[in-house]
């Protein structure tokens, strides 16, 4: 980028920051990207207890009834926070409102839960949108959280490996069976040779289902990964 380009890229950057920082992702008030009081109210997943594969709460770290009953294509799945109450909030504003620092932000909470798995990836994957919700949304709500990672555990982020082929509804809007037909087939696998044999993190902002998920890392399996680690964002309960 040329100098003056940059400069004032730089400066548009600085005055949407400077508006931002003032006004709470959660609550709307006054205040940090997320203020305290909101912050308080986060629900952390606790990795002891859940299951090592979906993060749902089994009490202990044991694979629940449901991921013994299913094929999933991800040998581990890591969870920052529940998606619920303030938490919801702050996710809608990063994804819907243009605000990444919100998403930068929510992932500077949780580095210890990064560094559970970080020193075993070889290479992050961000679920892939659309050029469509690409240009709708400003960028790629995956991408952003990739990247927070790999400043934080030191592993390349690929983003050219895995592409999303067609557009789909949003999964929230959909029933269980409706969003299990509306994402197969919704991925493509570019540059195999890229993972081939290495341990790959499959990003995402959002685990409810884990349709995506696991349609996303099948595609990758193509590519014959040596693992395929899941993290998402937040999980529903």
């Amino acid at each position: 980028m040329r100098p003056v380009l940059l400069l004032v890229d730089n400066l548009i950057k600085s005055i949407l920051q400077t508006v931002y920082h003032h006004t709470c992702a959660s609550c709307g008030e006054k205040g940090d990207i997320i203020c305290k009081a909101c912050r308080d109210s986060f629900l952390l997943i606790d990795h002891k207890i859940v299951c090592p594969l979906c993060g749902r709460y089994v009490g202990q770290r044991l694979i629940c009834g449901e991921c013994m009953s299913s094929k999933r294509y991800f040998s581990e799945g890591y969870f920052g926070f529940l998606y619920e109450n303030k938490l919801r909030e702050a996710i809608h504003t990063f994804k819907f409102k243009g605000r990444a620092e919100v998403g930068r932000y929510l992932i500077s909470l949780i580095k210890h839960i990064l560094l559970l798995f970080g020193d075993r990836v070889d290479l992050i994957v961000p679920i892939p949108i659309t050029d469509k919700r690409l240009k709708e949304r400003g960028f790629n709500q995956s991408y952003v959280i990739s990247w927070e990672i790999s400043k934080i555990i030191g592993k390349p982020v690929i983003d050219s490996a895995l592409i999303k082929v067609r557009e789909t509804n949003d999964q929230y809007l959909l029933s269980k069976e409706e969003r299990k037909r509306n994402i197969k087939g919704a991925f493509a696998l570019k540059k195999a040779d890229i993972i081939k044999g290495k341990t790959i993190l499959l990003v995402d902002d959002l685990y409810t289902t884990g349709y995506t998920a696991n349609e996303a890392s099948y595609v990758l399996s193509k590519g014959k990964p040596d693992a395929v680690i899941l993290f998402a964002l937040a999980r529903t309960p």
